[in-house]
């Protein structure tokens, strides 16, 4: 015999391919930040690499390792608890580390073509993140 059940009927919203991504971008992040670490340290060696710049580019990037964490931690906690608040939280979080990126792809003191290359592949997927999470967050008011 059947039960029927009235009310709320429970529908998982969760996106699974946003939870995909936030596990692939969090394990790309850590290629990221080791490969930019060690160019910095190749340009401080290698070319005339002014002082004054090399404490605040590492600076930015530690900065932009701690936005990281926190962003995904917030994206991830908000795609499985379907909470719009750390979704869009994650999602303002992003614009920050898009400008950081920015940064260490156009004004860095010396820019190398590796630098070009794993911020291009970080850029898309901030922006293949970020239109994942605006349709999840749809999905959750909905």
């Amino acid at each position: 015999m059947a039960v029927v059940r009235r009310g709320r009927t429970s529908s998982v919203l969760s996106s699974v391919p946003l939870q995909i991504l936030f596990y692939v971008n969090g394990i790309y992040y850590i290629f990221y930040f080791l490969a930019t670490l060690a160019m910095i340290v190749y340009k401080s060696q290698v070319f005339s690499y002014p002082d004054d710049f090399l404490a605040p580019d590492l600076a930015l990037l530690f900065i932009m390792a701690i936005l990281e964490v926190l962003r995904l931690y917030l994206g991830s906690k908000g795609n499985l608890t379907e909470e719009e608040a750390p979704l869009g939280l994650s999602l303002v979080i992003t614009v920050g580390s898009v400008i950081l990126s920015v940064y260490f792809l156009v004004w860095q003191t010396y820019v190398l073509k590796a630098d070009v290359i794993i911020n291009a592949v970080l850029l898309f997927t901030y922006g293949l993140e970020s239109v994942l999470k605006v349709i999840a967050i749809a999905a959750f008011v909905s």
